[in-house]
C-alpha cells in the first residue's frame, strides 16, 4: 500500500497465512500530506484537505509500486519505531531509486536541513535543482489549486445516489479493506469515499470485543488478505447495485476477474440470500462458485457434508411418473422399478398448510378439508392438471429429517425434497410465480434448500409485484363444497338430477378399492362416493363388528390398477342408482375406456349379475356376449408358469383401412371384411334421409348420445356427441372413421334405430403403435405424424395386435404391397425410439428394433436430415 508520496507498506511472501507488514518512509525527501477526515465523535475536529500535489505524488507512487517487488534499506529507526530508508524497484539496489524519481518529477522536495556529508542527499539536491529548472510538478508555474481534491466523505441520500447511476460501472480505487467482503473505495472522478459491501456474499469478519480488541472468525484474516492482495489500491470498476438501510451493495470488477466469485470459489465466503437478489452479474454464477468450494471442502467448507451425500447418483436424479398430488407441495411418483415414492417440492410452502392441521370441532375429523384453505385448492388443481400421469425429471436437493411432536405443530416423517421439472419448467417456480406458494426463508448456515433457490426468490418477487394469488388484494376465493359421501338423505336429493344429467364430469379424489372411489363433481360442487356398476371386485381388508376382515386375493392389485388409471384424473360418470348407504352406482369412463370393462379385461374383477341390466351391453360387447369367467378352469401354478414361459408371439395380420391419424400417434382403422356392410348401411341411410330430410334445429344434443352429423362434404355420417360447448356448438366423434369436429346443431339429426350401433357396431377402432415411444417434443411428434399421414392414411394395410393397453390395443402395421413394417421404418428414419418390453415372447421383435435404432443404416449425406434425431 502507498500511504503518501513518501511512505509505503511492504509485506513479504505469504507462508501459511498473511505475512507481517512493515512501513518504510523514504529518507531525505518530503511530499504533501494527504487529506484526512475529521475524527468521528469529536465535534472539535475538522476535515483536513490535501496539501498541493500530495494526491498526485501518491498516485505516481501507487501506479509504479503496487503489486511490484522492491528492495529497501533501513538507514534510521526512530525511538517511536518509524523506519527511514531507501527503496529500489526490483530485487536489489541496482534498480530504480524511488526517492530520486519522485524528486526528478517535481513531486517531492529534499530535506536540506540534514547535516553531514551525505552523498545521497547531495544527489537528491542536484535532481531537485534540475526539476525546478524544468518547471516540473510542484515547480510548475501557475496555481496549485487544481491539485487539491474536493473530498466527499458522506452522501446525503445514498439510495438516490445509487439509483442515479443505473448500475453503470464506475472507475474507483480501493483505499482500504475492512474484511474480505467490505472495502472503502474512492469513486472517480468526483472523489466520493464510500464503504461498499459485496453483493450476494458474506466473508468471515473481525468481531470487536467489549475491551476494544478484535477477535477474528475462522479464516477472517485469510479472506481479508485474499482481497487485499488483489484489490488494495488497484484501479477497479464498481457497480453500485442497491442501498438497503444506508448500506451500499456493489460488485467490484478487476481486469483479472470478479472478486465476489473468486472469494466463493476459494472458500472464503458464503452466499447470502438477502443481497443475492440485487447481484447484477448472475446469481447462478455465485451459487456455482460456492458449490465448487463445497465439493472440494476448502476453507470455511472443510467440514461440509452435502444434504444428499448418502444417496447414489441414481437416487439423486431420476425420471418418474406422477401418480398423485398429495398436497400443494407434495406428490407421489412411480419409479421405473415400479416403486412409489412421495416427493416434496424443495423450499416452498403453500399458504394454509399449517391451518389444515388444526383440529376441528368434530373430533372424528383431524384435518380441515382442502377446499376450506384459501388458495390450497387452486395450488392442488394447478399441479394436478400439469402433472398427473406425466413423466417428470426429479432432482433430489435434500432429505429433511423427521420432526418430533411439539405443542401446536404436527409430526412430520422424513421427507425427500426435490426440484421437479417437466418440459424444462420448474414446477415449484411456476407455483410461486402464480402466487400459490411462498418461498421458505432459511438460516444463513442452512444448506438444505432448493438447487434453484434464487429463481424461486425472483419468482416470488414478481408475484408480489404483480399481486398474484395470495399476494393479491382481492377477496380470497371461497369454495363451498358439499360432502355427501355416506349421507343417505342428501344423496337421495342428488340422485334424480345426476341420473338425468347422463354423462357428468368428475375428478377422482380418492380410491378406496378397485371399484370404490370418491369423486368431486365440479358443476355440482359436491363430493360423492361412487361404486362401479356391473362388476365385483376383490374386497380390501376392513374393520367389521366381528373384527378385522382380511383382504381378498388380488384386492391390492385391483386398487393399484384403478389408482394408476384414474386417480386425480378428469373422468366422465353415468349414475344409474344408489345403495342403502348413500353411495352412487354407475359407469366411469376415462379417455374412452370403461373402467369396469378395463378391470374385467385385466382379470382383476368378475362380472356381477347386475350387469345384465341397462349397463350389460357395455361389457357384453367386449366379450361376444359371454362372461369372462364362463369357461374358466383353474390351472395349477406350475402349469401356468410353464404356459407363460412357452408363449410365442402370434402373427395374425388382417387387412384394415386406416381412416384417421391423431396428434398423439394413435390411429383409427376399419376392418376391410366389414367394409361392404358399412357401405350398404351408408347408402340406405342417406337414401332415407334424402326421402325424409330432418328438420334443422329439431335435435337436442346430449353428451354421450349417438346421432347423425353432416360432414363438410355435405354427406351424413354416424357420430357420437362428446361435448356440448354451447346451444349452437357441439363436439362430435365420427364413430366409423375416427375423426372429430365441432359442428352446429343445425347439422345434427336423430339416428334412426335401423342404423344404430346395434345394427352395425362402430367401424373405427382405435389403435396405437407397439414397441414405439411417442416423442415428448411437440415438433418431433408432429414430424412423425406427418410421416405416418403421408404413408398410410386413407390406405389399406395389414394389422397385427401385439399386446393390450389401457386406452387401446398396441399393434404392428405393414404396407399391404411390400409387407414392410411401418413402425420399423420410423425407427430406421430416426423419428422415434424403441419402447422396450419385458415380455419374453416379444423380445425378438424388440431386439431387432433396438439394433436398427442403435446401429441402423446411416450415410454421411443423411446427416443434415436425420442426424439431429439420432
Amino acid at each position: 500500500r502507498v500511504l503518501s508520496g513518501c511512505a509505503i507498506i511492504v509485506r513479504g511472501q505469504p507462508r501459511g497465512g498473511p505475512p507481517p507488514e512493515r512501513q518504510i518512509n523514504l529518507s531525505n525527501i518530503r511530499t504533501g500530506a494527504m487529506a484526512r477526515r475529521a475524527a468521528q465523535g469529536q465535534p472539535d475536529t475538522k476535515d483536513v484537505p490535501d496539501e498541493p500535489w500530495a494526491f498526485q505524488a501518491r498516485e505516481f507512487l501507487r501506479k509504479k509500486l503496487i503489486g511490484k517487488e522492491v528492495c529497501f534499506t533501513v538507514e534510521i529507526k526512530t525511538a517511536l519505531g518509524r523506519e527511514y530508508g531507501m527503496v529500489y524497484l526490483g530485487k536489489d539496489s541496482t534498480g530504480e531509486n524511488i526517492a530520486e524519481t519522485l524528486v526528478c518529477e517535481g513531486l517531492a522536495t529534499v530535506r536540506r536541513e540534514v547535516r553531514g556529508n551525505n552523498p545521497e542527499q547531495a544527489r537528491l539536491c542536484d535532481l531537485e535543482d534540475q526539476a525546478k529548472a524544468s518547471k516540473k510538478g510542484q515547480w510548475s508555474e501557475g496555481s496549485a489549486a487544481h491539485t487539491i481534491r474536493d473530498m466527499k466523505y458522506t452522501i446525503e441520500n445514498p439510495r438516490n445516489f445509487v439509483d442515479s447511476l443505473h448500475q453503470k460501472p464506475i472507475n474507483a480505487i480501493i483505499e482500504h479493506v475492512r474484511d474480505g467482503g467490505v472495502v472503502r473505495a474512492l469513486l472517480l472522478p468526483d472523489h466520493y469515499l464510500v464503504t461498499v459491501m459485496l453483493s450476494g456474499v458474506k466473508c468471515p469478519t473481525f468481531k470487536r470485543e467489549a475491551d476494544g480488541t478484535e477477535s477474528p472468525e475462522p479464516f477472517a484474516a485469510e479472506a481479508k488478505f485474499f482481497t487485499e492482495s488483489r484489490l488494495l489500491q488497484r484501479d477497479v470498476q464498481i457497480i453500485l447495485e442497491s442501498c438497503p438501510n444506508q448500506v451500499i451493495l456493489g460488485t467490484i470488477l478487476h481486469p483479472n476477474g470478479n472478486i465476489t466469485e473468486l472469494l466463493l470459489k476459494e472458500g472464503f465466503a458464503r452466499c447470502v440470500d438477502w443481497s443475492m437478489a440485487v447481484y447484477s452479474q448472475g446469481a447462478e454464477k455465485l451459487r456455482a462458485a460456492e458449490r465448487s468450494a463445497k465439493e472440494r471442502k476448502v476453507r470455511i467448507w472443510k467440514d461440509y457434508v452435502a444434504p444428499t451425500a448418502n444417496l447414489d447418483q441414481k437416487d439423486k436424479q431420476f425420471v418418474a411418473k406422477v401418480m398423485q398430488i398429495v398436497n400443494a407441495d407434495a406428490m407421489v411418483v412411480k419409479l421405473n422399478s415400479g416403486e412409489c415414492k412421495t416427493i416434496h417440492l424443495s423450499s416452498i410452502r403453500p399458504r394454509g398448510l399449517k391451518e389444515r392441521f388444526e383440529k376441528t370441532k368434530d373430533k372424528d375429523k383431524r384435518f380441515r378439508p382442502l377446499y376450506d384453505i384459501p388458495y390450497m385448492f387452486e395450488a392442488r388443481e394447478f399441479l394436478r392438471k400439469k402433472l398427473i400421469g406425466k413423466k417428470v425429471n426429479v432432482t433430489v436437493d435434500y432429505i429433511r429429517a423427521a420432526t418430533g411432536p411439539a405443542e401446536g405443530t404436527p409430526v412430520f416423517a422424513e421427507r425427500t425434497c426435490a426440484t421437479v421439472t417437466i418440459g424444462g419448467i420448474n414446477i415449484a417456480e411456476a407455483l410461486v410465480s402464480k402466487g400459490l406458494a411462498t418461498v421458505i426463508r432459511y438460516r444463513q448456515d442452512d444448506d438444505q434448500r432448493s438447487s434453484h433457490y434464487d429463481e424461486l426468490l425472483a419468482a416470488e418477487a414478481r408475484a408480489i409485484k404483480n399481486g398474484k394469488g395470495l399476494h393479491s388484494k382481492k377477496e380470497i376465493p371461497i369454495h363451498r363444497v358439499a360432502d355427501i359421501s355416506g349421507e343417505t338423505q342428501k344423496a337421495k336429493q342428488f340422485l334424480p338430477f345426476l341420473q338425468r344429467a347422463g354423462r357428468s364430469e368428475a375428478v377422482v379424489e380418492y380410491v378406496f378399492s378397485g371399484s370404490r372411489l370418491k369423486l368431486y363433481m365440479p358443476k355440482e360442487t359436491c363430493l360423492i362416493t361412487f361404486l362401479l356398476a356391473g362388476i365385483e371386485c376383490p374386497r380390501s381388508s376392513r374393520a367389521t363388528p366381528g373384527g378385522m376382515q382380511l383382504a381378498e386375493p388380488f384386492s391390492e392389485e385391483a386398487m393399484l390398477f384403478t389408482k394408476e388409471l384414474v386417480l386425480q384424473r378428469e373422468v366422465e360418470v353415468e349414475v344409474e342408482s344408489m345403495d342403502k348407504a348413500g353411495n352412487f352406482i354407475g359407469w366411469l369412463h376415462i379417455e374412452g375406456v370403461n373402467l369396469s370393462v378395463a378391470l374385467v379385461e385385466n382379470a382383476l374383477s368378475k362380472v356381477h349379475f347386475t350387469a345384465e341390466r341397462n349397463g350389460w351391453s357395455q361389457i357384453q360387447g367386449h366379450f361376444g356376449g359371454k362372461p369372462i369367467w364362463a369357461n374358466y378352469e383353474e390351472k395349477p401354478v406350475e402349469e401356468f408358469v410353464q404356459l407363460t414361459e412357452e408363449k410365442e408371439r402370434v402373427e395374425n395380420y388382417r387387412p384394415v383401412y386406416v381412416t384417421e391419424i391423431t396428434d398423439t400417434l394413435h390411429f383409427y382403422a376399419q376392418d376391410v371384411e366389414t367394409g361392404g356392410q358399412l357401405e350398404s348401411l351408408m347408402e340406405t341411410m342417406r337414401a332415407e334421409i334424402a326421402a325424409q330430410p330432418p328438420v334443422e334445429g329439431s335435435y337436442s344434443a346430449r353428451r354421450g348420445d349417438y346421432c347423425l352429423a353432416k360432414f363438410a362434404d355435405g354427406e351424413w355420417y354416424r357420430a357420437r356427441v362428446e361435448r356440448v360447448e354451447s346451444p349452437s356448438k357441439v363436439h362430435v366423434f365420427y364413430i366409423d372413421y375416427g375423426n372429430r369436429e365441432v359442428v352446429s346443431t343445425t347439422r345434427l339429426a336423430t339416428m334412426p334405430p335401423a342404423f344404430s350401433t346395434r345394427t352395425l357396431p362402430a367401424q373405427a377402432t382405435e389403435y396405437t403403435f407397439a414397441f414405439i415411444q411417442v416423442p415428448q417434443d411437440d415438433d418431433a411428434r408432429a414430424d412423425v405424424v406427418d410421416c405416418i399421414v403421408r404413408d398410410i392414411q386413407n390406405s389399406q394395410c395389414l394389422l397385427n395386435v401385439e399386446y393390450s393397453g389401457v386406452a387401446c390395443p398396441h399393434v404392428t402395421i405393414q404396407f399391404s404391397d411390400s409387407k414392410d413394417d411401418v413402425g420399423l421404418g420410423l425407427v430406421k428414419e430416426g423419428l422415434v425410439m424403441v419402447d422396450v418390453r419385458k415380455e419374453k415372447h416379444l423380445q425378438k421383435m424388440v431386439s431387432g428394433s433396438l439394433n436398427i435404432w442403435r446401429y441402423g443404416d446411416f450415410r454421411a449425406d443423411d446427416a443434415d436430415e436425420f442426424g439431429y434425431r439420432r
